[in-house]
């Protein structure tokens, strides 16, 4: 199959982050972006990971091109709060990697043996005594870090962003997409014709006819192209994953130097965890939450009465709150059992959606292009690139999904039975035919990828690894008194080891506190260079 003309169905950040991405890496392509004017985009997906660096700078986007344009800000980590109990408090998943002294050194093991020998210590202080960049999102404060003072704080590989999902989208049209020489179709797929290869041609609501070697569903959760043309089934990921609803809504800041914090911040509630975005101009926040246990009704009001909370920044009183303007939207969780069939291609919500938790919505659209990008370099493909194209979107589908998942299995909370369930919920594992047994044996390896820290702590380089900082804050140590024991046995003078670890940590982290001191607080740092 050829794949010299390609056409996108559905825009938004999804469609046009495709079509970058597309005519960023394949230049003398027909590209085409068809885009309904009558279905509006869900633009909620305001949140990203460091992963999106990588993209961008692919794409060659600079800072300076789209920060102001998008109400973009910086987001240096990602806080949970009461995820271990009710009212347990916050911990955070910092992006980059601990600091290491000396690059052999296994650092994320010696903290926990010190926080075994010290059961007093707070969980938090894995990040706060690994991560030179813990003080600035303590004090929603920012640095560059050219002088080399934070250490390995890299301000390119060590961010993301929040921005508005929408505007990226619109940006990257104007001003990526149309000047590369992208085409655009601002109409409606009122039918779609089909034979042995996939689709035929696309009428729009002018009668205009389109064919293409390839096509690009983005069409959101309708995924009208591959689930609604080409009838391609859905595997539920709700065994593991248990939301399946949102309300979201957008809020000003009432005092932008205390509510814009430098990380996405998540609190679990009764029946679901709340976001709280904090985009230059304003707040985007919601509750995510499963109306298997909760009314839609019911859950608006526990979000209201979440936004009155001590749990925000700053409460809103219940009139602000009664003022603001709310969205419903339901979320379909889970993957097609296969994201490229024939010649269509599923990207972002028409392939598959995990859940808000761990910002994951546009990680999917980037890293799915990248896959494939890599397919489409032969200029031709056939049945095995398709094959190859779904198993390694399959298996980055389901290790996240599975990643996101362990922030439910391995909380302790149970104050309603929304989170009761969840804590009693069965992990076994799943059985199907052959693609289904690869994808859906996800439940067995899900315990396997948390075993595998306690079997690994202490003899693998795995201190990058993002679970490692959910365990920590979910207050399990793979390292147990029994094996202080045994290393204190082996090592004679192991505790004294491990204490004067400690003591340095302690001390590099007084001296990253110095340097934070110094540093200008992130409003005044993005006011600077973007927002004058």
């Amino acid at each position: 199959m050829k794949t010299d003309k390609i056409v996108i169905v559905g825009g938004g950040s999804a469609g046009w982050m495709s079509a970058a991405t597309l005519i960023r890496a394949y230049p003398n392509k027909d590209i085409s972006v068809i885009e309904s004017p009558d279905v509006p985009s869900i633009g909620v997906g305001e949140s990203t990971l460091g992963q999106i660096r990588r993209w961008m700078r692919f794409l060659g986007i600079e800072e300076k091109d789209f920060m102001k344009a998008t109400d973009a800000t910086y987001k240096l980590s990602i806080q949970f709060v009461d995820f271990y109990k009710k009212d347990a408090g916050a911990f955070h998943y910092p992006f980059g990697r601990p600091y290491k002294k000396d690059p052999d050194d296994n650092i994320v093991p010696v903290w926990h043996a010190i926080s075994a020998l010290n059961p007093d210590l707070p969980v938090t202080s894995m990040v706060d005594l690994l991560f030179p960049a813990s003080g600035l999102w303590e004090n929603n404060k920012f640095y560059e870090n050219k002088d080399g003072r934070l250490d390995n704080f890299d301000p390119k590989e060590s961010v993301a962003y929040h921005f508005d999902a929408i505007k990226f989208g619109q940006w990257l049209k104007e001003n990526y997409c149309l000047p590369r020489g992208v085409k655009y179709i601002p109409k409606h797929v009122t039918r779609i014709d089909t034979d042995e290869n996939g689709i035929k041609e696309l009428i729009l609501n002018n009668e205009e006819r389109i064919s293409a070697d390839l096509f690009i569903d983005c069409t959101g959760f309708r995924s009208v192209l591959l689930a609604g043309a080409l009838e391609e089934s859905f595997i539920s990921y709700a065994d593991i994953l248990p939301n399946n609803s949102a309300w979201a809504c957008q809020i000003p800041f009432k005092d932008k130097y205390k509510e814009m914090q430098p990380f996405t911040n998540c609190t679990a509630i009764g029946n679901g965890w709340c976001w709280n975005i904090p985009l230059w101009s304003r707040i985007g926040t919601g509750y995510n939450y499963s109306d298997r246990y909760v009314s839609d009704e019911d859950a608006l009001e526990e979000f209201k009465d979440y936004l009155c909370s001590d749990k925000m920044v700053i409460p809103r009183t219940r009139e602000e709150v009664e003022s603001y303007t709310y969205r419903n939207l339901k979320t379909r969780i889970g993957i097609h059992e296969r994201t490229f069939v024939k010649n269509v291609v599923a990207i972002g919500l028409s392939a598959g959606f995990i859940e808000p938790l761990e910002s994951n919505g546009l990680l999917s659209v980037h890293e799915f292009m990248v896959v494939l990008i890599k397919i489409l370099e032969r200029g031709e493909i056939n049945e095995f690139d398709r094959l190859w194209y779904n198993n390694e979107v399959g298996d980055l589908y389901n290790g996240f999904a599975k990643f996101v998942a362990m922030h439910y299995s391995l909380s302790l909370r149970n104050d309603t039975p929304y989170w009761t369930d969840i804590m009693n919920r069965q992990y076994a594992e799943q059985r199907g035919g052959d693609y289904m047994t690869r994808l859906m044996s996800r439940s067995s390896s899900f315990y396997a990828t948390q075993r595998k820290f306690f079997d690994t702590a202490g003899r693998e380089h795995i201190d990058h690894d993002g679970i490692l900082f959910i365990m920590a804050g979910m207050h399990l140590n793979p390292i147990s008194q029994i094996d202080i024991s045994d290393r204190e046995n082996a090592f004679p003078h192991y505790r004294e080891s491990i204490q004067g670890a400690y003591e340095s940590f302690l001390e590099q982290k007084q001296r990253w506190d110095s340097v934070v001191s110094e540093a200008p607080h992130i409003v005044d740092y993005l006011r600077k260079h973007y927002y004058l």
